[in-house]
């Protein structure tokens, strides 16, 4: 065997990385100290490293491995189009079949007010389109000035310039001179932090007040829009009270403001419906998605755009001065439709609504015994333990310990992929997991919790 063909060891794959490949949301030097973890490959939950070990892959991926790994009938797909018809651009009047049959097939599954979309190659980029398309469509109806986007603290809308300003987290604003002009942000509705002394429901009523609060003070014929995750996935699987969306969508409408909601994180099946809007019952004029659209086999995002605003953009508008050279991939339209299809005939969301997704709950309510468990909530295959000092009061530990990063490193020298948030534990598992994967999920995630007592005990912490 020639030197070319030889297996690559753990350590030349960390060598190359090291020198030629910068990782996102990554501190290079620390990486380079301690070398990248290398997967190589993967199978329903589970991946594998270069060194042979498994994990049980606890966050889909990015939140987008849907359907699992090692779905045949999306590889096939791929491999289909690519020798059909590999690329073609969406400019130019032109469109290819696998964009319009997916544009087909995402207007029949979303809520009925979508009958239009428009495809991008990310989340990111979806939302960037949100901003121009949400201010173009006030500019034809005559209104240029309501300019402000309202979003959250701690939300995540991507990492572009538009994506990272309409987000709400404080390191990506503390780089790049963000946020941009006219996005502002009220605080989230986590009620562990902000609403102790009040039920959920009425901490609820007042989070979604602070949006009210904000038009108020800015004026309402200043605003054109509310961005939202039905629940802030990145910032650590904030599950908002049930009085909260409803009333967001009440406020919204009073003042003529166009509701987004980005389903990125939460769209096909996350929650239990195909959407996290149907979750928790509002009705957005605007829908980013990405991700769970193809289970992340390859690139692929877009906005579902409401008919409120499409039936403006398409008879008063002319022009529309934006696009990306990937909308509509055919190869990325041709996966997202053998996927879509998939979770169609698996059935994989009510899946997640009748059987995983209540079980997990179960799951979850049973680590509530454990001395570092403040609380534990789950929403569909959504789930978040919050890490606490003691739990009478829910006293959290102090920001320098990172214990959410203790415990993580317990995971993944256990066998878990399993993201920290600050002191919030968060997973987001493969739509496909079954019970028996739940039951080892949850006995690796309570030993990983005792190691990481130990630490905190040995280290007096607590």
């Amino acid at each position: 065997m020639s030197s070319a063909t030889l297996p690559r060891s753990t350590q030349s794959w960390q060598a190359a990385d090291s020198a030629h490949f910068l990782h996102p949301f990554t501190d290079f030097q620390s990486l380079a100290k301690a070398g990248a973890r290398i997967i190589t490959r993967a199978e329903g939950i589970y991946l594998w490293d270069s060194d042979g070990h498994r994990l049980l892959d606890a966050m889909s991926g990015l939140w987008c491995v849907n359907v699992g790994y090692g779905q045949q009938s999306l590889v096939d797909a791929a491999a289909k189009q690519m020798l059909q018809l590999p690329f073609y651009n969406a400019f130019f009047q032109t469109a290819t079949p696998p964009a319009i049959e997916l544009a087909e097939l995402l207007a029949a599954i979303t809520p009925p007010q979508f009958q239009h979309v428009f495809f991008t190659g990310s989340g990111s980029e979806g939302n960037d389109t949100v901003v121009r398309m949400v201010r173009r469509y006030w500019d034809i109806l005559g209104q240029p000035e309501r300019q402000v986007i309202i979003s959250r603290n701690n939300a995540y809308h991507g990492s572009t310039m538009a994506g990272a300003s309409l987000g709400g987290m404080s390191g990506m604003h503390a780089q790049g001179g963000l946020p941009i002009p006219n996005i502002v942000h009220i605080e989230q509705p986590y009620w562990a932090a902000l609403g102790q002394g009040m039920s959920r429901d009425a901490f609820g009523l007042m989070a979604a007040g602070w949006l009210e609060d904000r038009i108020l003070a800015l004026g309402a014929d200043k605003v054109a829009a509310f961005i939202g995750e039905p629940i802030q996935g990145a910032g650590g699987v904030i599950i908002p009270p049930a009085t909260y969306w409803p009333e967001i969508e009440r406020i919204c409408d009073k003042y003529g403001i166009l509701l987004v909601s980005d389903e990125v994180i939460c769209g096909f099946g996350r929650t239990g419906h195909w959407f996290g809007c149907e979750t928790f019952g509002f009705k957005p004029d605007l829908m980013t998605f990405a991700k769970g659209v193809t289970s992340g086999y390859v690139p692929l995002g877009g906005v579902m755009v409401g008919e409120r605003i499409a039936r403006v953009l398409i008879e008063q508008g002319g022009e529309f001065e934006h696009g990306y050279t990937y909308s509509g991939h055919p190869v990325a339209c041709a996966v997202a439709l053998a996927n879509i299809r998939l979770i169609q005939q698996q059935d994989l969301v009510g899946h997640v609504h009748d059987d995983v997704g209540p079980y997990l709950a179960q799951a979850f309510a049973s680590l509530l015994d454990h001395p570092l468990v403040g609380d534990a909530e789950t929403c569909g295959l959504m789930g978040a333990i919050l890490l606490v000092k003691n739990k009478a009061g829910l006293v959290p530990f102090n920001p320098e310990v990172g214990i959410g990063m203790v415990c993580r490193g317990h995971c993944f020298a256990n066998g878990l992929v399993m993201r920290a948030v600050g002191n919030r534990m968060i997973i987001a598992p493969p739509l496909v997991i079954t019970r028996l994967q739940i039951d080892e999920l949850t006995g690796l995630i309570r030993r990983c919790l005792d190691l990481t007592l130990v630490d905190a005990q040995r280290e007096k912490w607590i």
